[in-house]
């Protein structure tokens, strides 16, 4: 149920940088294109006329002193500033819209998830999406059920969302996740993850949490049968032993 961040931080910055390769470089020709029409109008050298983009005052203090083209060249300031600001401010947007714009979508997504699970009472929570997890939720959502699935992958739980389930990403063996799963209300919590340990975990810390709520804890083989009941599970699945019986009734 462990999950890293470091293959997604790559997946962004590459975008980000290709995104940012036309207005800097919008901004690069605007800047050159102001150093060379300051040198030519006004007759000056590269690093005057590089203050002259920075302090545009420094253009009327010049023509104070010196002849020319002082009109030509304050008209030529207007153009180049505005130019300046207009890629400036494309650069930035470029920057919060890649920055933060996917993890305001985020949050936003998360607050209606929060919401609605705050709205619940009587809620089945499954812990994992994998293959039994899943065909647990959808055949609860199919009867009309609320579902609600933590998942600590990152790909499950996208999964879970595209997949339009309510969904909490943590460890549910940790309090804080399955409260924010709305434990306390829930009427039963499904240990689903392809671990039996970890679900014998998780229906201690739900038990702990929510002492009337019912656990169904699945497990790998018989020997957990044991230890699960100890650990307040009302219910313990084998999947193998379940498929089994499924398989017999039906010959």
């Amino acid at each position: 149920m462990s999950g890293s961040s470091g293959p997604i931080r790559a997946v962004v910055q590459r975008p980000l940088l290709r995104r940012l390769l036309r207005p800097v470089a919008a901004f690069g020709a605007v800047v050159v294109l102001g150093v060379a029409g300051f040198s030519s109008l006004g007759g000056v050298g590269v690093v005057d006329a590089l203050f002259w983009l920075l302090d545009p005052t420094s253009i009327e203090l010049h023509f104070q002193a010196h002849g020319g083209a002082e009109t030509l060249t304050k008209g030529y300031a207007v153009v180049v500033l505005s130019g300046l600001v207009v890629t400036g401010l494309w650069i930035g947007e470029t920057v919060f819209s890649a920055a933060f714009g996917g993890r305001i979508r985020t949050e936003f997504r998360e607050m209606q998830i929060e919401r609605t699970i705050d709205e619940l009472d009587g809620h089945i929570i499954i812990c994992g999406y994998g293959t039994f997890g899943k065909t647990v939720a959808w055949r609860l959502r199919d009867e009309g059920r609320d579902v609600v699935v933590i998942e600590q992958q990152d790909a499950e739980f996208q999964r879970a969302i595209d997949d339009d389930i309510l969904a909490v990403q943590g460890d549910a063996r940790r309090e804080q996740v399955l409260r924010d799963a709305g434990v306390k209300r829930a009427a039963t919590v499904v240990g689903a993850i392809d671990d039996s340990n970890a679900n014998i975990q998780i229906a201690m810390g739900a038990s702990q949490i929510a002492p009337t709520v019912r656990l169904v804890v699945r497990v790998g083989d018989g020997m957990y049968e044991a230890l699960a009941r100890r650990a307040g599970a009302d219910e313990v699945i084998i999947p193998e032993v379940a498929s089994a019986e499924q398989v017999t009734s039906t010959l």
